[in-house]
């Protein structure tokens, strides 16, 4: 007889096996599982049911199957919610997986019945076998008494053995590999000595769990009936006036005890255990002394967590929850390198220095997470007395300990990472110096054994990671410095904030309104006018709140219309925003004499800085205007020394400074101004002034300049060239020691911006002066002469 095969649609189920001649439920949620009910309720209403061999397989192939499951029929279909149907269906015949046709959109399969055939005859083994089961069966409903009457009226009727096997698998709680075991069984007096065999092993089984629980059951109620016995002997002795503290002391001698502190920690607390034991009822030193112990025995004593020891995991954990800061990233992974080959290392003091907005908290608290140490901060601004820290003696009245012990105990753990916030902002007063009392709290020599003035026993916190922020460091005592590793954040470009707002802020603002994602949309020109017309800081807060007024705009436009979905262009963002607060200074469009533009670094990022220089008859006089500090002053005197000195080289009236009036302006004037890093610049625009030969209009520079000549380098070289490429120039020229600084440059910006490295103010002129236009200047080789190395967009020399 040739087997019968069938195309039919496919359930894959999980952790559930249906037999034949048995009626089962279940409900189904995947898609391909309710196209195949679908297609199934479209034909004769068959279905394969087979199980999955793993639980979390959403999408299974054939290899993912068994190859044996049941033909079942759908007797009827409920739907529960949206997203759930239940099933009812009823076994017609095993059978057998030959191939999976199709995956999608639901599990199609060619299967071939199992003729299932009856034994010939039924002897007296299969007699006992079958009274075996009868026995065992009554045996495991009497012990789990969750079985009905009717059910074990249907095991004792049933004499087939194939199908008495079939049902009792179906009726108890065993795993879905035993019970598909079962089901793959096709001799019939093998599967029911099989599930005979299930059945004893579940009957010991429960048998010993009942007793276990029997056994905890009677020791919970002795325990919970001494305990109301203690109790109200307490009660009565306190009415009578004879309680007893002998108890209480010996509480806390064995929890000291249980810590295994050092012998010298030990000791130390016992003795108070026993001053407090000496102490009248309801004295004051007593109730020193209990919240005392309490505090000491509350802190984690030796207790750690185990840190990370995947640098790659935690590398994830690092550039998911923020974008750029790739120092402070390397740092960390660099500690975690270290203590995946030494576990025992000292911990570390990390000082993040940047301006407000740029996530050095934030980067902190991440830091926790990707080391998996418990993390507590700490914010320092404003403190100004020493005991914060160290401490006030238990002596005085309301004593605690210092924020150091504090934060351990909140930690829960002896090796948290404890964030220092605002460690500029320490002050100082006739109270103490709380950043002296830091210097033993961050120096890895000293800090195994650091004594908090309430606990006067003896801290290790050499086993924390401290990570303190702050916005400069001018304000921090070099002491305390100098135990930190500094590393420095930069502001953001534009470019990082239009990253960090799509992939960070957006999403958190949404989600804080309730905003579905759908429903608003901001394109990327939309937030590079957000950034650079409503914003000019060099983090991301007010950009940040920006997102939240669109936010907000968007929850009033869905409410109040039938709105569903909000686009922000830059085109349409002033009508919700306003105009916008700030404008990018645009540098001049033609090559002006006297007109240069130079570049500064602020705060809230780098600025162009357009240099303007008059020249007049006059008696010799210099002005300096545009809110000048000393240090441009001095640069501005320095660089018409400069051209002094060297007058006949540059074909210059050797008495041009007796017979000319010199006024050199910045505007912004009431912007304040310092540094010397204009000195170039001033140099160039006296020089296009004094000789009528305009300057590039493309071009932008940098460096200080020296009495002889020389450039010298300059710092915030980023943010400066990310201000040279907002106002559309194209040339920069930068002190040739600084062509090192280029690696930290934005790699857009590279290719997009031509880098001129100068050693002298000869190679500034030959790059930024243009010929004239009528006559050739004197001592037209000192301005012809090229620079020595010249850098074209991204290449580096």
């Amino acid at each position: 007889m040739e087997p019968v095969t069938k195309n039919i649609p496919a359930l894959a189920l999980r952790g559930l096996v249906v037999y034949p001649n048995m009626t089962a439920g279940f409900d189904i949620e995947r898609m391909i599982s309710m196209r195949a009910l679908e297609r199934a309720m479209e034909g004769d209403r068959e279905l394969f049911c087979v199980t999955q061999r793993q639980l979390t397989t959403d999408l299974p192939e054939a290899e993912d199957l068994y190859e044996v499951g049941t033909l079942v029929r759908v007797s009827q279909v409920l739907r529960v919610s949206e997203r759930v149907i239940r099933v009812f269906v009823d076994g017609i015949s095993r059978a057998r997986l030959r191939r999976l046709w199709q995956r999608e959109p639901y599990l199609q399969a060619q299967v071939e019945l199992i003729d299932e055939r009856k034994p010939l005859r039924s002897g007296a083994r299969t007699e006992a076998l079958i009274r075996q089961t009868y026995n065992a069966f009554g045996e495991y409903t009497e012990l789990t008494q969750n079985h009905s009457a009717e059910l074990l009226i249907s095991v004792l009727n049933a004499t087939e053995p194939g199908y008495l096997a079939d049902l009792v698998a179906n009726s108890i709680n065993i795993r879905y590999e035993d019970k598909q075991a079962v089901l793959e069984e096709l001799q019939h007096l093998p599967r029911l000595r099989r599930v005979n065999e299930i059945l004893r092993r579940e009957v010991e089984v429960v048998s010993l769990e009942q007793e276990i629980e029997g056994k905890v059951r009677d020791r919970v109620g002795r325990i919970h009936r001494d305990f109301v016995l203690r109790e109200q002997i307490k009660v009565l002795q306190n009415e009578l006036g004879e309680g007893d503290d002998g108890e209480e002391l010996d509480a806390y001698r064995e929890r000291i005890r249980a810590l295994k502190l050092t012998e010298e920690v030990e000791q130390k607390l016992l003795k108070d255990v026993d001053r407090l034991a000496k102490q009248p009822f309801g004295s004051a030193e007593a109730s020193v002394l209990r919240s005392y112990l309490d505090t000491v025995l509350e802190l984690p004593w030796n207790k750690e967590t185990r840190e990370r020891a995947s640098i790659e995991a935690a590398r994830k954990i690092l550039e998911r929850d923020h974008y750029g800061m790739e120092k402070v990233k390397e740092r960390i992974l660099e500690f975690i390198a270290v203590r995946a080959l030494k576990p025992d290392a000292k911990g570390q003091a990390i000082c993040l220095v940047g301006p407000p907005g740029v996530g050095k908290t934030s980067i902190a608290l991440s830091v926790a997470k990707a080391m998996n140490r418990k993390v507590a901060r700490l914010s320092l601004g404003g403190v100004r007395d020493e005991a914060d820290i160290r401490g006030h003696r238990k002596t005085y009245i309301g004593a605690m300990p210092g924020r150091i012990v504090e934060a351990l105990g909140r930690s829960g753990s002896m090796n948290p990472l404890l964030v220092l916030d605002e460690v500029d902002k320490l002050g100082n007063d006739q109270r103490g110096d709380p950043a002296s009392a830091l210097l033993e709290v961050l120096d890895a020599e000293q800090n195994h054994a650091f004594r908090d003035h309430y606990l006067e026993i003896p801290v290790d916190l050499s086993r924390v990671l401290f990570i303190m922020t702050a916005n400069t460091l001018d304000t921090i005592p070099r002491p305390l410095l100098d135990r930190m590793e500094v590393i420095e954040l930069p502001s953001y470009t534009d470019e990082e904030k239009l990253q960090i707002a799509q992939r960070h802020l957006l999403p958190k603002q949404r989600e804080a309104h309730g905003i579905p994602k759908t429903a608003l949309r901001i394109d990327e020109d939309a937030l590079r006018a957000v950034i650079s017309g409503y914003t000019r800081e060099s983090g991301v807060r007010t950009l940040e709140r920006q997102l939240g007024k669109l936010c907000r705009k968007t929850a009033m436009a869905l409410n109040e219309s039938d709105v569903k979905r909000v686009v922000y262009t830059a085109d349409n963002l002033a009508d919700y925003l306003g105009a916008p607060r700030y404008t990018r200074e645009k540098a001049s469009a033609k090559d002006l004499v006297g007109v240069v533009n130079g570049l500064a670094w602020t705060q809230v990022g780098g600025e162009i800085l357009p240099v303007e220089v008059n020249v007049m008859d006059g008696t010799g006089k210099l002005e300096l205007t545009g809110n000048l500090g000393t240090v441009m002053q001095e640069s501005c005197r320095a660089a018409l020394s400069c051209l002094r000195s060297r007058a006949s080289e540059l074909g210059l009236a050797p008495d041009f400074y007796k017979t000319r009036d010199i006024h050199i302006h910045f505007p912004e004037g009431a912007v304040p101004k310092d540094g010397p890093s204009a000195g170039v610049t001033v140099t160039t625009a006296l020089l296009s002034a004094l000789t009528g030969r305009a300057v590039r209009h493309d071009v932008a520079m940098t460096g200080e300049v020296t009495l002889r000549g020389r450039v010298l380098p300059i710092g915030g070289l980023r943010e400066k060239t990310m201000a040279a490429l907002r106002a559309g120039l194209h040339t920069v020229i930068l002190p040739q020691e600084n062509e090192k600084d280029l690696e930290e440059i934005d790699q857009s910006v590279r290719a997009r911006l031509r880098f001129v490295p100068v050693e002298t103010v000869d190679a500034v002129f030959a790059e930024a002066l243009l010929l004239p236009e009528t006559h050739a200047a004197p001592a037209l080789d000192a301005f012809v002469e090229p620079p020595e190395r010249v850098l074209s967009p991204g290449l580096r020399v």
